[in-house]
Protein backbone atom coordinates (compact mmCIF):
# COMPACT_ATOMS: atom_id res chain seq x y z
CA UNK A 1 0.00 0.00 0.00
CA UNK A 2 1.54 3.04 -1.16
CA UNK A 3 2.67 5.53 1.64
CA UNK A 4 1.90 9.28 1.51
CA UNK A 5 5.49 11.47 1.66
CA UNK A 6 6.52 14.82 1.57
CA UNK A 7 9.71 16.80 0.88
CA UNK A 8 9.95 19.90 3.19
CA UNK A 9 12.75 22.45 3.31
CA UNK A 10 12.53 23.23 7.07
CA UNK A 11 14.42 26.84 9.07
CA UNK A 12 13.53 28.41 5.83
CA UNK A 13 10.53 30.62 3.77
CA UNK A 14 12.20 30.36 0.68
CA UNK A 15 12.14 26.71 -1.58
CA UNK A 16 15.58 24.86 -2.01
CA UNK A 17 17.20 26.36 0.67
CA UNK A 18 17.28 26.01 4.26
CA UNK A 19 17.03 22.06 5.32
CA UNK A 20 15.88 19.44 3.26
CA UNK A 21 14.01 17.10 5.11
CA UNK A 22 11.50 13.62 4.19
CA UNK A 23 8.37 13.08 6.07
CA UNK A 24 6.61 9.61 5.46
CA UNK A 25 3.30 8.99 7.02
CA UNK A 26 3.02 5.31 8.58
CA UNK A 27 0.00 3.25 8.57
CA UNK A 28 1.06 0.67 10.79
CA UNK A 29 4.88 -0.04 12.95
CA UNK A 30 7.84 -0.37 10.77
CA UNK A 31 10.85 -2.23 10.50
CA UNK A 32 14.06 -0.22 11.50
CA UNK A 33 16.10 -1.74 8.62
CA UNK A 34 13.18 -0.32 5.91
CA UNK A 35 13.47 2.80 7.54
CA UNK A 36 16.80 3.11 7.16
CA UNK A 37 17.02 1.70 4.17
CA UNK A 38 14.83 4.71 2.82
CA UNK A 39 16.39 7.44 4.73
CA UNK A 40 19.39 5.74 2.29
CA UNK A 41 17.00 6.15 -0.23
CA UNK A 42 15.89 9.52 0.16
CA UNK A 43 19.87 10.83 1.12
CA UNK A 44 18.76 13.94 2.72
CA UNK A 45 20.25 15.14 5.91
CA UNK A 46 17.18 13.39 7.97
CA UNK A 47 14.13 11.76 6.54
CA UNK A 48 10.96 11.49 9.24
CA UNK A 49 8.69 8.47 10.15
CA UNK A 50 5.33 9.46 11.68
CA UNK A 51 2.87 6.69 12.80
CA UNK A 52 -0.39 7.67 14.29
CA UNK A 53 -1.33 6.79 17.90
CA UNK A 54 -4.39 4.95 17.94
CA UNK A 55 -7.21 6.61 20.28
CA UNK A 56 -5.00 9.46 20.91
CA UNK A 57 -6.01 12.53 18.63
CA UNK A 58 -2.85 14.33 17.31
CA UNK A 59 -0.05 11.96 19.20
CA UNK A 60 2.18 10.49 16.65
CA UNK A 61 5.56 8.47 17.39
CA UNK A 62 8.10 10.21 15.57
CA UNK A 63 11.64 8.86 14.45
CA UNK A 64 14.66 9.90 12.70
CA UNK A 65 17.06 8.85 10.57
CA UNK A 66 20.09 10.15 8.49
CA UNK A 67 20.78 8.20 5.44
CA UNK A 68 23.40 5.87 7.50
CA UNK A 69 21.75 6.26 11.18
CA UNK A 70 19.35 6.58 13.09
CA UNK A 71 19.40 9.47 15.78
CA UNK A 72 17.81 10.65 19.17
CA UNK A 73 16.89 14.65 18.30
CA UNK A 74 16.44 16.40 15.25
CA UNK A 75 15.06 19.88 14.60
CA UNK A 76 14.52 20.38 11.57
CA UNK A 77 12.73 16.97 10.40
CA UNK A 78 10.01 17.74 13.28
CA UNK A 79 9.80 21.29 12.11
CA UNK A 80 9.14 19.40 8.64
CA UNK A 81 6.79 16.81 10.24
CA UNK A 82 4.70 19.41 12.12
CA UNK A 83 4.36 21.04 9.09
CA UNK A 84 3.52 18.03 7.10
CA UNK A 85 0.64 16.78 9.34
CA UNK A 86 -1.24 20.15 9.09
CA UNK A 87 -0.98 20.82 5.40
CA UNK A 88 -2.39 17.18 5.17
CA UNK A 89 -5.15 18.13 7.54
CA UNK A 90 -3.91 15.40 10.24
CA UNK A 91 -4.54 18.00 12.81
CA UNK A 92 -6.39 20.88 12.79
CA UNK A 93 -4.16 24.14 12.10
CA UNK A 94 -4.83 26.04 15.66
CA UNK A 95 -4.57 22.37 17.47
CA UNK A 96 -0.35 21.36 18.85
CA UNK A 97 0.89 18.01 17.51
CA UNK A 98 2.59 15.85 19.86
CA UNK A 99 5.57 13.78 18.99
CA UNK A 100 6.43 10.70 21.17
CA UNK A 101 10.64 10.25 19.90
CA UNK A 102 13.21 8.75 21.53
CA UNK A 103 14.01 12.39 23.40
CA UNK A 104 10.50 11.87 25.17
CA UNK A 105 7.77 13.91 24.25
CA UNK A 106 7.91 16.97 22.06
CA UNK A 107 5.52 19.44 21.23
CA UNK A 108 4.72 21.90 18.05
CA UNK A 109 2.34 24.69 17.46
CA UNK A 110 1.93 27.56 15.85
CA UNK A 111 2.40 31.05 16.53
CA UNK A 112 1.85 33.41 13.65
CA UNK A 113 4.11 32.20 10.29
CA UNK A 114 6.68 30.06 13.00
CA UNK A 115 6.55 26.47 14.41
CA UNK A 116 7.49 26.46 17.36
CA UNK A 117 8.62 23.38 18.72
CA UNK A 118 9.27 22.53 22.86
CA UNK A 119 12.63 20.88 22.56
CA UNK A 120 14.91 19.39 25.53
CA UNK A 121 17.99 21.59 26.83
CA UNK A 122 21.11 19.88 26.06
CA UNK A 123 23.93 20.89 28.67
CA UNK A 124 27.72 21.64 27.34
CA UNK A 125 30.40 20.48 29.37
CA UNK A 126 33.73 22.24 29.03
CA UNK A 127 35.99 19.52 27.74
CA UNK A 128 39.58 19.21 25.69
CA UNK A 129 39.00 18.60 21.79
CA UNK A 130 38.69 15.04 20.41
CA UNK A 131 42.51 13.69 18.85
CA UNK A 132 42.46 15.04 15.81
CA UNK A 133 39.33 17.59 15.37
CA UNK A 134 41.19 20.33 14.97
CA UNK A 135 43.09 19.40 11.99
CA UNK A 136 40.57 18.11 10.49
CA UNK A 137 38.84 21.44 10.95
CA UNK A 138 41.76 22.98 10.32
CA UNK A 139 42.14 24.96 12.90
CA UNK A 140 44.86 26.26 15.60
CA UNK A 141 44.34 26.50 19.11
CA UNK A 142 44.82 30.04 19.56
CA UNK A 143 41.78 30.44 17.24
CA UNK A 144 39.14 28.77 19.32
CA UNK A 145 37.50 30.36 22.61
CA UNK A 146 36.10 27.56 24.09
CA UNK A 147 35.93 23.62 23.55
CA UNK A 148 33.06 21.05 25.18
CA UNK A 149 30.84 18.81 24.19
CA UNK A 150 27.34 17.50 24.41
CA UNK A 151 26.21 14.04 25.01
CA UNK A 152 25.83 14.15 21.12
CA UNK A 153 28.62 16.11 19.67
CA UNK A 154 31.67 18.47 20.22
CA UNK A 155 31.02 21.97 20.23
CA UNK A 156 33.90 24.88 19.39
CA UNK A 157 33.45 28.66 19.65
CA UNK A 158 36.14 30.57 16.93
CA UNK A 159 37.25 33.83 17.69
CA UNK A 160 36.03 35.57 14.20
CA UNK A 161 32.38 34.65 12.32
CA UNK A 162 34.58 35.48 8.68
CA UNK A 163 36.79 31.84 10.07
CA UNK A 164 33.14 29.88 10.53
CA UNK A 165 31.92 31.20 7.38
CA UNK A 166 35.40 30.09 5.68
CA UNK A 167 35.81 26.82 7.39
CA UNK A 168 36.27 23.58 4.62
CA UNK A 169 36.83 20.57 7.09
CA UNK A 170 38.61 17.31 5.39
CA UNK A 171 35.56 15.69 5.70
CA UNK A 172 37.18 12.09 5.67
CA UNK A 173 39.72 13.06 8.94
CA UNK A 174 36.66 14.47 10.37
CA UNK A 175 34.82 11.06 10.15
CA UNK A 176 37.62 9.61 11.66
CA UNK A 177 37.31 11.62 15.22
CA UNK A 178 35.39 10.16 18.43
CA UNK A 179 32.40 12.87 18.23
CA UNK A 180 29.48 12.29 16.57
CA UNK A 181 29.57 15.65 15.12
CA UNK A 182 31.32 19.17 15.05
CA UNK A 183 29.19 21.87 16.16
CA UNK A 184 31.14 25.13 15.24
CA UNK A 185 30.01 28.95 16.64
CA UNK A 186 30.86 32.47 16.71
CA UNK A 187 29.52 35.63 17.79
CA UNK A 188 27.48 37.37 14.39
CA UNK A 189 28.71 40.32 12.97
CA UNK A 190 25.15 41.19 11.27
CA UNK A 191 22.89 42.98 13.69
CA UNK A 192 19.90 40.48 12.71
CA UNK A 193 21.32 37.39 14.56
CA UNK A 194 22.96 37.01 17.91
CA UNK A 195 25.60 34.39 16.92
CA UNK A 196 26.72 32.34 13.76
CA UNK A 197 27.08 28.48 13.60
CA UNK A 198 27.62 25.32 11.22
CA UNK A 199 27.39 21.38 11.84
CA UNK A 200 29.47 18.75 10.25
CA UNK A 201 28.75 15.22 10.70
CA UNK A 202 29.80 12.96 8.02
CA UNK A 203 30.31 9.92 10.67
CA UNK A 204 26.83 10.12 10.85
CA UNK A 205 26.35 10.55 6.98
CA UNK A 206 26.31 13.83 7.24
CA UNK A 207 29.14 16.17 5.94
CA UNK A 208 27.40 19.58 6.65
CA UNK A 209 23.82 19.72 8.07
CA UNK A 210 22.63 23.18 6.42
CA UNK A 211 20.31 24.03 9.32
CA UNK A 212 20.68 21.99 12.92
CA UNK A 213 17.56 22.23 15.20
CA UNK A 214 19.51 19.96 18.12
CA UNK A 215 22.58 21.75 18.17
CA UNK A 216 20.57 24.93 18.69
CA UNK A 217 19.14 23.19 22.03
CA UNK A 218 23.31 23.53 23.20
CA UNK A 219 23.98 26.86 21.70
CA UNK A 220 20.91 28.80 23.20
CA UNK A 221 21.89 28.20 26.53
CA UNK A 222 25.89 28.89 25.84
CA UNK A 223 25.04 32.11 24.36
CA UNK A 224 22.66 32.54 26.99
CA UNK A 225 25.56 32.62 29.41
CA UNK A 226 27.75 34.73 27.46
CA UNK A 227 25.26 37.70 26.46
CA UNK A 228 22.84 37.64 29.39
CA UNK A 229 19.84 37.22 27.18
CA UNK A 230 16.85 34.67 27.30
CA UNK A 231 16.18 35.03 22.80
CA UNK A 232 17.79 34.48 20.25
CA UNK A 233 17.75 34.72 16.78
CA UNK A 234 20.67 32.54 15.04
CA UNK A 235 21.53 31.99 11.39
CA UNK A 236 23.21 29.00 10.37
CA UNK A 237 25.84 29.78 7.74
CA UNK A 238 26.05 26.93 5.38
CA UNK A 239 25.93 26.82 2.07
CA UNK A 240 22.04 26.92 1.49
CA UNK A 241 21.55 28.82 4.93
CA UNK A 242 18.50 29.31 7.29
CA UNK A 243 17.23 30.53 10.17
CA UNK A 244 16.56 29.46 14.24
CA UNK A 245 14.76 31.56 16.40
CA UNK A 246 15.55 30.14 19.82
CA UNK A 247 14.63 30.93 23.54
CA UNK A 248 15.66 29.39 26.83
CA UNK A 249 12.96 27.85 29.44
CA UNK A 250 14.82 26.57 32.61
CA UNK A 251 15.39 22.64 31.23
CA UNK A 252 13.60 23.31 27.74
CA UNK A 253 14.46 24.99 24.51
CA UNK A 254 11.96 26.89 21.94
CA UNK A 255 12.86 26.46 18.55
CA UNK A 256 10.64 27.97 15.96
CA UNK A 257 11.15 28.38 12.50
CA UNK A 258 8.64 28.33 8.77
CA UNK A 259 8.99 25.39 6.06
CA UNK A 260 8.00 25.34 2.98
CA UNK A 261 6.79 22.01 0.94
CA UNK A 262 8.51 21.01 -2.04
CA UNK A 263 6.92 18.16 -3.08
CA UNK A 264 3.80 15.50 -1.91
CA UNK A 265 3.85 12.08 -3.47
CA UNK A 266 3.79 8.37 -2.88
CA UNK A 267 6.34 6.06 -1.71
CA UNK A 268 5.91 2.71 -2.96
CA UNK A 269 8.44 0.89 -1.70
Amino acid sequence: MPLTLYHIDAFTNRPLTGNPASVVFLTAEADAQWMQAIGSEMNHPETAFLRPLAGQPGHFELRWFTPTVEVDLCGHATIASAHAVWQDGRVPNDEPIYFHTRSGLLTATRSGDLIELDFPSVPISEAAPPDGLLAALGLEPAQIHFVGCTKFDTVLELDTPERLRNLAPNQFALAQVATRGAIVTSRSDDERFDYLARFFAPAAGIPEDPVTGSAHCALAPYWQSKLGKDKFTAYQASPRGGVIHTEVRGDRITLAGQAVTIARGELQA
